[in-house]
């Protein structure tokens, strides 16, 4: 896994919303799209915020959002982002360490290039062969 990079496995085809997006409009698009997150960019794609299932949650458990309600007021704003050159390794310790699931792939100016999630690192690893013991 040490030479396994981000870039490798790191879902590129995200799904964006802006800080003044609609929260009901966000939940949508994670309907719509059967995803669990939903990265939060400026209007030059640089990284904002992210809000994910679990912040979905607190919004309805304790404040019962009313109609127009904006994302950034939910989203998540102390974001540990990777790089596509990490390693898997590096980013799967990270996710450990902190408790994420999902984590936004910026470039150097910040700009996100992907997201890679647990389900991402999952997948990979149920396809990675063994080697037979010798």
């Amino acid at each position: 896994m040490e030479d396994i990079f981000v870039g490798r496995i790191m879902t590129a085809d995200l799904h964006t919303v802006t800080p003044d997006t609609l929260v009901e409009d966000a939940a949508q698009v994670m309907l719509d799209n059967d995803i669990s997150s939903v990265v939060v960019v400026d209007e030059e794609n640089r990284l904002e915020g992210i809000l994910t299932t679990t912040d979905f949650v607190h919004i309805v458990a304790k404040s019962q959002p009313k109609a127009e309600t904006y994302v950034s007021r939910y989203m998540s704003t102390d974001i540990v982002t990777a790089g596509a050159q990490d390693t898997i390794r590096d980013v799967a310790d990270a996710m450990v360490d902190y408790g994420f699931h999902h984590m936004p792939v910026v470039d150097e100016e910040d700009h996100v290039i992907g997201i890679i999630t647990t389900a991402d690192l999952t997948a990979y690893l149920s396809h990675v062969q063994t080697p037979s013991p010798s």
